[in-house]
């Protein structure tokens, strides 16, 4: 029996991008400081946390706030990717590839929270 969220391509996606992270973060040793190296490993991982804890929680305010999250720590991954970017750590195609994640993950996160605000209010 699978959980409901795996079952979710938002989650499926934030799984693909805390992979990537996590091999950035493992190439990036030694290069950058450990605590941007553990900021980034967190907040990515942060994302798929977030997805499976709000879709568990059985009220739908907790669920969009923990869907909320989620979207907080992709925005979240976004500035550490520009720093690695101007840092010449990440290449344009590389910063093009994991911004482009990043923004389809943020997109669907936002529709995640909508269609739990849809619910909230057709119960109303």
């Amino acid at each position: 029996m699978a959980f409901q969220f795996e079952k979710l391509e938002v989650y499926q996606k934030a799984l693909d991008w805390v992979e990537a992270a996590e091999s950035l973060c493992e190439a990036l040793k030694g290069k950058i400081s450990y605590s941007m190296i553990d900021q980034l490993s967190r907040a990515a991982l942060s994302i798929p946390l977030n997805i499976a804890e709000g879709n568990g929680r059985w009220h739908k305010g907790e669920k969009r706030q923990f869907f909320w999250i989620a979207r907080g720590s992709v925005f979240e991954c976004v500035p550490i990717m520009q720093v690695l970017h101007r840092k010449n750590l990440i290449n344009e195609q590389q910063y093009a590839g994991y911004y482009e994640q990043l923004d389809i993950i943020a997109k669907m996160l936002t529709n995640l929270v909508k269609s739990v605000e849809e619910l909230r209010s057709a119960k109303k």
